[in-house]
């Protein structure tokens, strides 16, 4: 239920590569003959290491720029320089947001497959030994995180260091900016009818009292009947979260369920309203499922929005309101509301966005607006609510395609030297390291043209 449920938090490396998950291929392990090829420190690294990697890039298409039997050993020999140092700076992951992560990629290897059974037989091993594996690989993923962002935590640039390291580039190095736009928002959804929200609550009742009288399964139900397309797939089973992972609302009558045979009281959300069923408590976590229905909004309904917010635009071209202050009194739009209606670009974490990146009916609104324009009421998708909501756009600013400058473009042009400065570091901290780690590489496996050469003395 990625719309209910997932408060999705991605990760950010610093420029290297992850450890793969070695369960994907691991029953290709059985056809390599093992041996242990390098050794870093304590720790071995074997050959059938280094060929469930080949094949999990062949079979993920990446591409491995060099001899696969030279880059694959190295990148798993400079991990394991990490995770030493990890160790010995007391460098620890935090086991809920490991355990966090696992559940995520468990749900989506679920629902890709189509079940937890067939997940099993994809991978030929148990949903826990899948966990326990996977567990593992993105603990030492957070581990090595962790790391680079403490080698390189003192990288704070200087404006004047900024500017040197700009005036320094190549023409043809400054990248070309696309073209960006800043926009405001105002949006609600059309009213809807007590007669339409009563029909939806009387549905969600029969549904409850068909399971509960036995004469309904409520995955089947789910299935059959549920908004959320997601968790619809898998019977309403959203996977083991947490309490966090979920809107409140919901979360608070989930949490405090304890019987798996009853259905919850309607719940409403945000989302719509729904009934849920507990599978299993775990610890700080739960499995549960749920039927989700969303108000239909009739053709007259979306009408009297439109009219609404036609009159709003009226007040606000004629100077009687200001845009920012229609937000505040009217918006419904809880992202911006408490930000004068500016939209945040959710990639970027600023208020610019290339056209791709906004929804389809706002692109289509400002493309030919001018700064300062506030549209025509229009009809759009709220992608999160998966719902329609009826909105006008104001273009507070556009920036035409440009090449890169210090004055529109001064945080690009500071990320690309933190960046560099990042590389650099932690390139010399890995050669510093292999002068102080023992490492005995097979004679087979020495004639390699190694990023880092010093892994031979």
């Amino acid at each position: 239920m990625n719309k209910v449920k997932f408060k999705v938090e991605s990760l950010k490396f610093i420029g290297f590569f992850l450890l793969a998950f070695a369960f994907h291929l691991s029953p290709l392990q059985a056809q390599v003959i093992d041996e242990v090829i390098w050794v870093v420190g304590d720790e071995a690294i074997l050959r059938s290491e280094v060929e469930e990697e080949r094949l999990r890039a062949q079979y993920e298409g990446q591409q491995i720029n060099g001899d696969p039997y030279c880059v694959i050993p190295e990148q798993l020999a400079v991990q394991k320089l990490y995770l030493h140092q990890a160790e010995l700076d007391s460098i620890e992951a935090n086991e809920s947001t490991v355990s966090y992560q696992v559940d995520m990629r468990m749900n989506y290897y679920i629902n890709q497959i189509g079940s937890k059974e067939k997940m099993e037989e994809y991978f030929r091993k148990t949903s826990s030994e899948i966990r326990e594996e996977m567990m593992t690989t993105v603990r030492n993923q957070m581990i090595i995180q962790q790391m680079q962002q403490k080698l390189t935590s003192n990288i704070k640039p200087t404006p004047a260091e900024i500017r040197r390291y700009y005036n320094s580039l190549p023409m043809d190095s400054i990248p070309m900016m696309p073209a960006q736009v800043e926009v405001q928002i105002l949006s609600f959804e059309p009213a809807v009818p007590a007669e339409e929200t009563e029909r939806i609550k009387q549905r969600l009742r029969e549904f409850t009292e068909r399971v509960q009288s036995g004469k309904a399964d409520f995955s089947m139900l789910a299935r059959l009947y549920s908004e959320d397309a997601e968790s619809a797939k898998r019977g309403g089973e959203l996977g083991f979260v947490g309490k966090g992972q979920l809107v409140p609302e919901f979360a608070e009558v989930a949490f405090n369920m304890n019987d798996p045979k009853r259905v919850s009281r309607i719940v409403k959300t945000e989302y719509g309203y729904h009934i849920i069923q507990l599978i299993e408590k775990k610890g700080d976590r739960i499995n549960c499922r749920h039927i989700l229905l969303r108000p239909r909004i009739s053709a007259s309904d979306k009408v009297k929005a439109i009219e609404r917010l036609d009159s709003i635009r009226s007040f606000i071209l004629l100077d009687s309101l200001q845009f920012e202050q229609a937000v505040i009194r009217f918006s419904e739009d809880k992202n911006t509301v408490m930000n004068a209606g500016l939209m945040i670009n959710p990639n970027t974490g600023s208020s610019r966005f290339e056209y791709q990146e906004l929804a389809p009916e706002i692109a289509k609104q400002i493309y030919a607006m001018q700064e300062g324009e506030v549209s025509q009421p229009f009809v759009m998708m709220d992608q999160q609510k998966n719902r329609e909501v009826c909105a006008i756009v104001r273009l507070k600013k556009r920036t035409d395609v440009h090449r890169a400058n210090l004055t529109d473009d001064f945080q690009t042009i500071k990320t690309m030297l933190e960046a560099q400065q990042g590389r650099e570091l932690l390139h010399d901290w890995i050669i510093k390291k292999q002068k102080n780690t023992y490492v005995q590489i097979s004679p087979e496996w020495q004639g390699c043209d190694f990023e880092y050469p010093g892994w031979i003395h």
